[in-house]
């Protein structure tokens, strides 16, 4: 397997069962993508890069020798804003027809905003703040739920478990804001009460006061939104404070990767976290992508933003297919308009809806850190219908709370 190149000038070449686009019908199509290689969000950029890997593998193996190649030109942000906006530069002046992009909100709205006003087809992957299509803009294309989707399924389980009470403890970075903002929103429309609502700063490592605070409240509920390394120092902390609700919620981002439980151990067991993505999922051949991922990721399981760059590079490929051109940038906006596309991660068509533009819908399932075996790991739990494994509480006591 050929791997995909970080920074400037490597690529990874895939053939595509397209005929002749553009002049040449040798040269190859180019699709530019930016993603977190490096820098405190490189576990997020280093699940897409096994999603678009094994996408171009798999479009390689249906073109066969004679199909024509496609090119993935993939920058770093190296999970900062400016250097984001710099590689989007590059590929906007490298005559790249679309791009895709990564999971901070924060690094990807500053993207949205500067390749829409280059007119240039930007397909979000990963990123959920819901103001990067709603309002939206002409050129940006989301695969990802927003938030409100995040919050919804984890108020279906608040619901359903009786919970009454809250606290939330996010970060100030738009992703978690937003998340919070959709939790508020769920807790006013399903009369949960909400005893304390804590942002903090990015790089605080020290979580005891807020959650001592937190403790003194009694709330049956605790809903985090941070990413790897917040999420590890939160759960350590409440357990060592003896934080105990009935539930504690994560909104996704760190609460969704393996590493949370590996970093935080036994206090991540019994976590409920939101994720846009299992394998468990009866999507047309999501086992098979399963195991894709696992190799690409050398072993390590995939989460939900994998499955997200697979279908990326497969909606890039379709929209250019059907625009008769990798370079004709009002061609493909055109055909990203009408997508209409069957996937192992889920079915995408991009549409406007709710205050939404160009937005998939797409609804998120909840997962729970369960001891299988003997081994912590992630287990699907909602939305019911879908999946046989029943939510677990710390104590039998729980159930009559």
């Amino acid at each position: 397997m050929k791997k995909i190149g970080a920074v400037v000038g490597v690529s990874l070449l895939a053939a595509i069962g397209v005929a002749s686009l553009g002049s040449a019908q040798n040269a190859t199509l180019k699709i530019g993508a930016i993603t977190t290689l490096t820098g405190r969000l490189a576990e997020f950029g280093r699940q897409q890069k096994a999603g678009f890997t094994v996408a171009i593998n798999e479009l390689n193996a249906k073109a066969g020798s004679k199909g024509q190649q496609f090119e993935l030109l993939l920058e770093d942000s190296a999970s900062d804003v400016n250097k984001g906006l710099a590689a989007a530069e590059k590929l906007v002046n490298g005559n790249v027809g679309v791009i895709l992009n990564e999971y901070s909100s924060s690094i990807v709205k500053a993207q949205a905003q500067y390749l829409s006003r280059q007119k240039v087809p930007n397909i979000i992957v990963s990123a959920s703040d819901e103001s990067i299509t709603k309002p939206g803009f002409d050129y940006v294309y989301r695969i990802n739920p927003p938030t409100d989707e995040y919050a919804k399924v984890l108020f279906q389980i608040f619901t359903d478990t009786g919970i009454k009470s809250m606290a939330i403890l996010a970060g100030n970075g738009a992703f978690e804001k937003s998340v919070q903002a959709s939790a508020l929103e769920q807790a006013k429309l399903k009369n949960v009460e909400v005893v304390g609502n804590q942002v903090y700063d990015k790089g605080l490592t020290d979580f005891r006061p807020i959650l001592n605070g937190f403790k003194a409240r009694n709330p049956d509920a605790v809903f985090l939104v941070g990413y790897q390394e917040d999420s590890v120092a939160v759960m350590r902390q409440a357990k060592e404070v003896g934080l105990n609700p009935k539930l504690f919620a994560g909104g996704a981002a760190g609460f969704a990767l393996p590493e949370f439980i590996t970093g935080s151990g036994s206090a991540s067991e019994y976590v409920v976290t939101a994720t846009a993505w299992v394998p468990e999922l009866k999507t047309p051949g999501n086992k098979n992508l399963y195991i894709k991922l696992v190799n690409a990721l050398g072993g390590s399981e995939p989460t939900y933003h994998a499955a997200q760059g697979y279908a990326a590079v497969l909606v890039a490929a379709d929209a250019i297919k059907r625009a008769g051109s990798a370079t004709d940038r009002e061609a493909i906006n055109k055909a990203l308009l009408s997508t209409d596309l069957q996937t192992s991660y889920a079915k995408i068509k991009f549409e406007n809806f709710e205050g939404y533009k160009n937005q998939n819908r797409v609804s998120m399932v909840a997962e729970q850190v369960q001891k299988i075996g003997g081994r912590l790991q992630f287990v699907p739990i909602y939305p019911r219908s879908l999946f046989d494994a029943k939510l677990l509480f710390p104590t039998p006591a729980w159930d009559k709370r």
